[in-house]
């Protein structure tokens, strides 16, 4: 019952769920407890000489966390709002939660950042992407199920979103924080975030045209409108929005040169000018155009659809919609995954769909492109 007032991926980790359980299990005063993470994976490589006691208490350990992970341990999820002293011990070196934050409860216990192992914080303005995180794992029918990033796309991007705000609040402050998403990295996730995606400007789906029909020749190879002024027609008001309101001035060529079958790169100032706007963009924001980018291997829809739905751009949009000659409609999930799979839905039209192929990336598409709006978005 709910209640409320994964190019880059984001990876699962046992080891938060595990702790959850654990809270579970001393809630309920049982004399059960989990083996870590490391215990498990350490078994594979373990000699062979080990002990037969130690192998068969591991063995058990390891068949009760199984058939526990089975099993879904909590039975109501709820939306609490939380104070900033009710979270901000789990932070260091100055980091602070706002005052007014969201966390996700499993009964009584919180849902988990998989990295930094804190409760996950949600945003004051994002009350919407709580609850739906909190649906999110209404609808799991089993621990196991919370492992797979498919099913918790919300929860992945939400953590990843978090791993973002506090390795940015500890590069300002040029202070090392225990809880750093990326400890063994010299690099930061902004940085590596940008550099993923900055080649996709190259090889944009929404760029990349069908040659030219055949002027003369067989007649019944000619369809018409053509896949190309399909392209052309879905790509023009993306491209002039982006140029007029969001990367004023900005050349955006067609990836693929008549005859070629190798992407050009677009002007060096081009990707100068986009990489500093990705590289300004805030922890949330990054994070939800960087699953619309993976999601449609489009750099130009995953920043449409960012600038439609994003906080940050509010201005632009009541600029835009305060203007008399705007009269385009929102542009949202369907609109961003008609422009991303343009060419596959023209080939299935006319050759048929591959039975759970083509419905299934269709469905996953818009699921991606939903938990980015969902991401972005928000009431400030």
């Amino acid at each position: 019952m709910c209640t409320g007032n994964t190019d880059t991926k984001f990876t699962p980790s046992f080891q938060p769920l595990v702790t959850t359980i654990n809270e579970a299990n001393a809630a309920t005063s049982s004399s059960f407890s989990f083996i870590s993470c490391e215990s498990i994976a350490s078994d594979s490589t373990r000699p062979s000489t080990y002990s037969t006691a130690s192998s068969g208490v591991t063995l058990c350990n390891q068949s009760k966390l199984a058939n526990t992970l089975k099993k879904r341990f909590w039975k109501d999820i709820s939306v609490r709002t939380s104070p900033a002293r009710d979270l901000n011990h789990y932070f260091r070196n100055g980091l602070t939660a706002p005052d007014g934050v969201y966390t996700v409860l499993l009964d009584s216990r919180p849902v988990r950042n998989p990295q930094t192992k804190v409760p996950l914080p949600i945003p004051p303005s994002k009350s919407h992407l709580a609850t739906a995180i909190a649906h999110e794992w209404d609808l799991l029918t089993s621990a196991q199920q919370a492992l797979r990033a498919h099913l918790t796309p919300l929860t992945s991007i939400a953590s990843r979103a978090h791993d973002l705000v506090l390795q940015d609040a500890t590069t300002a402050s040029s202070e090392p924080s225990p809880v750093s998403a990326a400890p063994h990295a010299s690099r930061t996730i902004r940085t590596d975030i940008v550099k993923t995606l900055i080649p996709y400007l190259d090889t944009d789906t929404l760029l990349c045209w069908a040659p030219p029909p055949p002027k003369e020749g067989d007649l019944t190879l000619q369809v018409v409108p053509s896949l190309r002024d399909l392209q052309v027609q879905a790509a023009e008001p993306i491209v002039a929005y982006l140029t007029s309101s969001i990367w004023p001035g900005v050349q955006l060529n067609p990836s693929l040169e008549e005859g070629s079958i190798l992407p050009s790169q677009q002007p060096a100032e081009t990707r100068a000018i986009v990489r500093g706007w990705m590289s300004g963009l805030n922890a949330w924001e990054l994070v939800g155009l960087e699953r619309a980018v993976l999601a449609g291997k489009s750099l130009c829809v995953g920043a449409r659809l960012i600038c439609e739905w994003g906080e940050s751009f509010k201005d632009v949009r009541d600029a835009l919609t305060s203007a008399t000659s705007y009269k385009e409609k929102r542009f949202g999930i369907e609109e961003a995954a008609q422009a991303c799979s343009l060419e596959v839905a023209w080939q299935t039209g006319r050759w048929g769909e591959v039975e759970d192929t083509h419905d299934v990336d269709k469905e996953d598409l818009r699921s991606q492109f939903g938990s980015a709006i969902l991401a972005v978005s928000g009431t400030s």
